[in-house]
């Protein structure tokens, strides 16, 4: 077996790894659970976890209410440990697995779900660079016009292009070497920044109704934002693999810095009100002469946990049924990606955009996620890994193609996900009846589990008696 730290040579003899959505064969199975701590951690030491815990105060909480919150929010990265269980065993990526729940052509709904929620966070990490880079140039004395703005968004576009194109073991080893950097960014922004910590600035803190909100925001911006991503990255663990390691060191290397990071912007926010804004509000809390290399960092870190997003869409659109090979994929979605971040850039809607596109992520992952581990269980966690990529007629094919039962309990869950929830677009009668607290992402997985459950056991257990 490789060591853990080697780039596999891919099948052509090259450094890019032209495999896409095909079956990882066991002699190709390099990485280890530990990996996946280093991959994690390298992405998750990112500026935007520090906007999270800012954004969590900016609803009134107070500090104590807010780390309170913190905490239990990126429990949900244990959710992307359980979903990160499937790819060892299959061999292959999420939306490919996920035809085993929904048929090969129900599941063609979810991959469009998926890509789009990843093409989002590209798109807003692109944005948010791009942003970084003008505050860059201004820094210098030069004020950037349409012209420049359009080279940054270009330059940005063609530099985030190329992890994802030599694919998953530069990704994993990328991380681990940021990783070191990051953590050392991360020291010197709490030690610059704490002790100016006011932890009394919120002086009664907020109802359980806006903390149940928040907590809401919290679990979709940690584990359950994740879970689609999960398996793209395990795959090339073998089947031996530990299934206790790979959940343990995948919610370490999330949760670890996602609550030092979140904690820290909750503190920012103590003292400066504007650090949800991670290129204008945020440096305000450090000296002058720190600008610069935060900005110069957090264009490194955007650029980092873009990769995992544009690998996971890119595979994505392959399992959605386009004739792509993964790196057509890959660069197909970079254009897209640049073309909506010069939309965003230029577009005084954006915030109103993002605000639609968090309402979308709650709406449809979290039944999703419930469907994905419940059909799984069902299968007592073992799939025919053929079958995943057979097109017509196989074991996962149930009704032309579609497994009913999965669809019903993700549209049903999605109901009691916008029956519950709270937002400045929308509000759900039932959090309307409670007086604003927002359950959405647990009535979503709870619906979602139960009825896909009921309605699915007996024809799961079918299927696996075909197999078997």
């Amino acid at each position: 077996m490789k060591k853990a730290l080697e780039v596999p040579v891919a099948e052509s003899g090259s450094l890019i790894e032209t495999r896409g959505i095909d079956f990882v064969p066991e002699s190709e199975r390099w990485a280890r659970p530990r990996d996946l701590f280093w991959m994690w951690a390298g992405a998750l030491f990112n500026v935007e976890y520090v906007v999270y815990g800012a954004l969590a105060m900016s609803f009134g909480l107070s500090f104590a209410q807010a780390v309170g919150i913190i905490l239990i929010g990126n429990l949900s990265f244990f959710l992307l440990g359980l979903t990160s269980l499937q790819g060892p065993d299959a061999g292959t990526t999420t939306f490919t697995i996920n035809r085993a729940a929904f048929g090969p052509n129900g599941s063609k709904l979810l991959s469009f779900f998926n890509w789009l929620t990843q093409v989002g966070f590209e798109t807003e990490g692109l944005a948010l660079i791009v942003l970084a880079a003008i505050a860059l140039f201004h820094q210098g004395g030069i004020d950037a016009g349409t012209g420049l703005k359009i080279v940054f968004i270009l330059v940005a576009a063609l530099i985030q292009l190329v992890l994802p194109l030599f694919g998953h073991g530069a990704i994993l080893r990328t991380m681990r070497i940021l990783s070191v950097p990051f953590l050392i960014l991360f020291a010197l922004m709490a030690g610059l920044s704490l002790g100016k910590l006011n932890v009394h600035s919120v002086a009664h803190g907020a109802s359980w109704q806006v903390m149940f909100a928040v907590l809401a925001v919290i679990i979709s911006a940690s584990g359950l934002g994740w879970t689609e991503n999960g398996n793209d990255f395990s795959r090339y663990l073998p089947r031996s693999a530990s299934k206790s390691k790979t959940v343990i060191w995948v919610f370490l290397g999330t949760a670890i810095p996602s609550i030092l990071l979140m904690t820290l912007g909750a503190a920012i926010f103590t003292f400066v009100p504007s650090a949800t804004n991670p290129i204008s509000g945020l440096p305000q809390a450090f000296p002058a002469w720190f600008l610069t290399p935060y900005l110069l960092v957090a264009i490194l870190q955007l650029f980092a946990i873009n990769s995992l997003d544009l690998y996971s869409s890119g595979v994505t659109l392959q399992a959605l049924g386009l004739k792509l090979t993964r790196l057509q994929a890959v660069v197909l979605d970079t254009a897209i990606c640049a073309a909506l971040t010069a939309y965003a850039t230029f577009s005084n809607s954006f915030n109103t955009l993002l605000g639609d596109f968090i309402l979308f992520i709650i709406v449809w992952v979290a039944p999703w996620t419930a469907i994905y581990l419940v059909d799984w269980l069902l299968r007592r966690r073992r799939y025919d890994a053929g079958a995943l990529h057979e097109d017509r007629g196989g074991l996962y094919w149930s009704n032309n193609g579609v497994h009913w039962p999965a669809i019903v309990a993700q549209l049903l869950g999605m109901l009691a996900s916008l029956s519950a929830i709270n937002t400045t677009i929308f509000v759900g009668p039932l959090s309307k009846v409670s007086g604003g607290a927002d359950f959405s992402v647990f009535t979503g997985i709870i619906v979602a589990a139960g009825v896909y459950w009921l309605l699915a056991h007996k024809s799961v257990r079918l299927q696996e008696a075909t197999k078997a």
